[in-house]
């Protein structure tokens, strides 16, 4: 077990080191050893699962998922007590019970005229179902340098940001470039779309024509600029004095931007203006995730910590703290150990939070109740971002045994495991972004070392998508409760570096250097 957890950890290490824009010698020398360790990564799991079947999964990969040996040990360790579990599932089975009999009370008082409420598992399995079918075709889209670190999407355009300094600008239909926005002096971190009844009030401030649209961008070079989605001119500049990490538009008012720094400082910008609204000293560390629904604001850290705001208008400072939480809570302490940033999704009273481990985190932020989503089936899971489409969650999963990515859908609001989708030789996925059709076909767009169209097909089309689905059934555990990191996190963050990791030179090679590689 000790040598699986350092075999992980140098995987995880090598990975990181892949990001940056150049290695020196001796980083070279240990990324070469990749494969090798990955293989005996394999042989050490295939050892340990013996001759344990792989069961409950579907589709063509079947074979290759048993190769990759996914069934480890460390996976039979990573549940909630079987007590808890007894618990809730006898709970459950009562409430249905108690609920089916009040209902039959009910119908036979009305002489059979009520109508019953759906049923949550019927309409779990119709969307099961639904997924289970689900065909996309992939579309690799090519033109940028470095690596893709965000993107947005409105109507069939993409927008995508990259470390290479420059914004570009994707029809979807045709896989073509249509602008490449070049203006910034460091890697771009965050693009935004500003919904259109905005960008026609800014529009009109500038004299151009109402149907203008506007695309955000922030950069390592501390400016945030506000370009034209027609003809990709720089019509505004904002200096912020930090770096920019990420950024949000609030959708209230009149407007406003939200930046935040690589320090956790958190900016506040009027939109038809411009002017510094508010600054405030948010977190402790890096900035990496900003959100807004309505007048709510949330933001995360790379401390570990999320905090949630409101926007109330006419106010001096704008932004007025609701709640925050620290990394005792939210369980990401180790976040900057291990993958340098946090991402969230908000959705009501929930907030989901990928921070490079094999689960996905799901807090309460009104009460502070935080719970584990499993999104991979053992430790060397790797979830580098979460987002949401209608009625699904959908969260990244790079595995560092086998080198696979992989997203996977959970519905909503249930948090129940629907089904993976892969395709051979995708690459680790760093940013995602997603849209529905006028057709009600879903797009996805996702960003990283290539930046991919994902175009849903037609239920009646007779070819053959580009991705493989598939069902693991050691992903269908319900959500567990969590008081931070898993036993089996814990143990391998506690576990002591190697000499290789430790060398005197104090060169840093550990994931916390994931941050610095991409924005370097």
């Amino acid at each position: 077990m000790g040598e699986v957890r350092k075999l992980q950890k140098k995987l995880r290490q090598i990975e990181n080191l892949e990001l940056k824009l150049s290695l020196t010698p001796e980083e070279a020398v240990k990324v070469s050893k990749k494969e090798e360790l990955r293989s005996r990564l394999a042989e050490l799991l295939l050892h340990l699962s013996g001759l344990q079947q792989t069961h409950g999964i579907v589709g063509e990969e079947e074979d290759k998922m048993k190769r990759q040996v996914e069934t480890g040990t460390e996976h039979h360790t990573d549940h909630t007590p079987a007590v808890k579990l007894a618990r809730e599932d006898h709970r459950e089975k009562q409430d249905k019970g108690k609920s089916g009999a009040e209902e039959e009370i009910k119908e036979r008082e009305g002489g059979g005229q009520s109508q019953r409420l759906p049923d949550p598992d019927t309409e779990f399995s119709s969307l099961k179902a639904l997924w289970e079918k689900a065909k996309f075709r992939l579309r690799i889209l090519k033109g940028h340098s470095d690596i893709i670190t965000c993107v947005a999407a409105v109507d069939n355009l993409v927008i995508s940001g990259s470390r290479d300094t420059t914004v570009k600008v994707w029809h979807v239909p045709t896989a073509t470039e249509q602008r490449n926005l070049g203006g910034h002096s460091g890697g771009v971190t965050c693009v935004n779309t500003p919904p259109s009844e905005y960008c026609r009030k800014l529009a009109s401030a500038l004299h151009l024509s109402e149907t203008e649209r506007f695309i955000l961008s922030g950069s390592t070079d501390c400016c945030v600029r506000i370009w034209t989605l027609s003809s990709g001119q720089c019509v505004k500049s904002i200096y912020t004095f930090n770096a920019v990490t990420s950024l949000c538009f609030i959708a209230e008012w009149e407007g406003y931007i939200v930046t935040g720094s690589d320090a956790g400082k958190l900016q506040v910008w009027d939109w038809l203006s411009q002017e510094n609204c508010q600054s405030v000293n948010a977190h402790l560390d890096a900035v990496t995730t900003l959100q807004s629904h309505g007048p709510l604001v949330f933001s995360g850290s790379t401390d570990g910590s999320v905090c949630v705001w409101e926007v109330c208008d006419g106010a001096v400072e704008p932004l007025n703290q609701l709640q925050q939480w620290g990394s005792e809570v939210t369980g990401c302490s180790r976040v900057d150990e291990v993958n340098g940033r946090l991402r969230l999704s908000a959705r009501g009273d929930h907030i989901f939070l990928a921070n490079g481990r094999s689960s996905i985190r799901v807090l309460n932020w009104r009460t502070g109740t935080m719970r584990r989503l499993t999104n991979h089936s053992s430790t060397a899971g790797v979830t580098d971002c979460v987002n949401q489409i209608p009625g699904v969650l959908v969260g990244s999963c790079f595995d560092l045994t086998s080198g696979e990515s992989t997203l996977n859908l959970f519905s909503l609001p249930q948090c129940r495991y629907l089904v993976s989708i892969s395709s051979s030789d995708l690459p680790r996925l760093l940013c995602f972004a997603a849209w529905v059709t006028p057709s009600g076909g879903h797009r996805w767009v996702t960003g990283g070392r290539e930046l991919t169209v994902w175009e849903q097909l037609p239920g009646n089309v007779k070819k053959r998508g580009d991705v493989n689905v598939r069902r693991d059934s050691r992903l269908d555990s319900t959500l567990a409760e969590s008081d931070g990191d898993s036993q089996e996190e814990s143990e391998d963050d506690d576990e002591d570096e190697d000499e290789e990791s430790t060398a005197s030179d104090g060169e840093e090679v550990s994931g916390s250097s994931w941050l610095r590689c991409v924005l370097q």
